[in-house]
């Protein structure tokens, strides 16, 4: 199918585009790298009466990694994140997840932030938000606020984001000391959509016992799910912790719907089983960091 048609505006700062977006109301959308917008266009799923094209607004083509965190701009490609050994070194999360993202072409051209704003349950980026416990940056008529991820996803494709409003940039976290990370997915094909997915996150004590064991999903639940796993490791060694526990009290956890890619009871055996494979292999990476 043809998108229905629509408008098309350029702005070249961003309080240019808050003023289209102010003027053309609710059916104007931001557009950035438009892999997750232009397919519901192609399906008319999407029918806005205008397109704001942000990609000549300077300065948001940027990554920032410091030692509190990374922050990363709203036309950052998926692959230029995940060519960043400065933002891997800060935050492993997202490189690893970032090369789950759908195929090259796509990441390419796909923005980090763009994914996030998109609010898809199923989107790595939402999920490595959420575990890091992450916020976005967004600019409207009133000036710029930082929304903490629980208060920016709202539902499946929803955020708490209405009327004219830019996201400017997503920042997560840095790793903690003495942590390790791991990520990992199942899908039907390599660069589909996850039928489940695990982000984990593993903290150490000066003894190498875990005191600390946290995981977010993706394809689970309707919004970016984090659950804290620690009461199943906590005060274990690492190299003898029982992560297959931690894995029965996540598939204890969560509460997935199935659908015709898996029912929910699939879902709650990957969750189970990507946790404790997870779970391990951050543990090890925690260890060598304490070590």
């Amino acid at each position: 199918m043809k998108p229905a048609p629509f408008g098309y505006a350029d702005p070249t700062s961003v309080d240019e585009a808050l003023d289209v977006l102010t003027s053309e109301g609710e059916g104007a959308k931001v557009l950035a790298g438009g892999q997750s917008l232009l397919p519901l266009l192609s399906m008319r799923l999407a029918a806005p009466s205008t397109l704001v094209d942000i990609n000549r607004v300077p300065g948001l083509d940027q990554i920032s990694a410091g030692p509190d965190g990374v922050r990363v701009g709203a036309l950052v490609r998926h692959a230029q994140l995940l060519a960043s050994s400065e933002a891997a070194g800060v935050q492993p999360l997202l490189g690893r997840a970032t090369a789950n993202v759908a195929h090259p072409a796509i990441r390419n051209r796909g923005t980090t932030v763009g994914s996030i704003a998109h609010a898809d349950p199923s989107g790595e980026m939402t999920a490595v938000l959420a575990l890091t416990d992450g916020s976005v940056t967004v600019a409207t008529p009133e000036g710029r606020e930082t929304i903490g991820w629980g208060d920016f996803f709202l539902g499946p494709l929803e955020t708490s984001v209405h009327g004219p409003a830019v996201v400017l940039d997503a920042f997560f976290p840095a790793l903690p000391e003495r942590s390790g990370t791991a990520f990992a997915e199942i899908a039907r094909r390599k660069g589909d959509y996850a039928v489940c997915g695990a982000g984990v996150v593993v903290t150490l004590d000066a003894d190498r016992r875990v005191s600390s064991a946290r995981a977010a999903y993706l394809s689970v639940g309707l919004v970016p799910e984090v659950h804290d796993l620690t009461d199943a490791v906590v005060g274990q060694p690492v190299d003898t912790a029982d992560w297959t526990a931690a894995g029965e009290l996540a598939r204890g956890l969560v509460d997935p719907d199935g659908d015709l890619h898996a029912s929910a009871d699939y879902r709650r055996l990957l969750v189970a089983t990507l946790t404790a494979r997870t779970l391990a292999d951050a543990g090890a990476e925690a260890a060598r960091r304490t070590a």
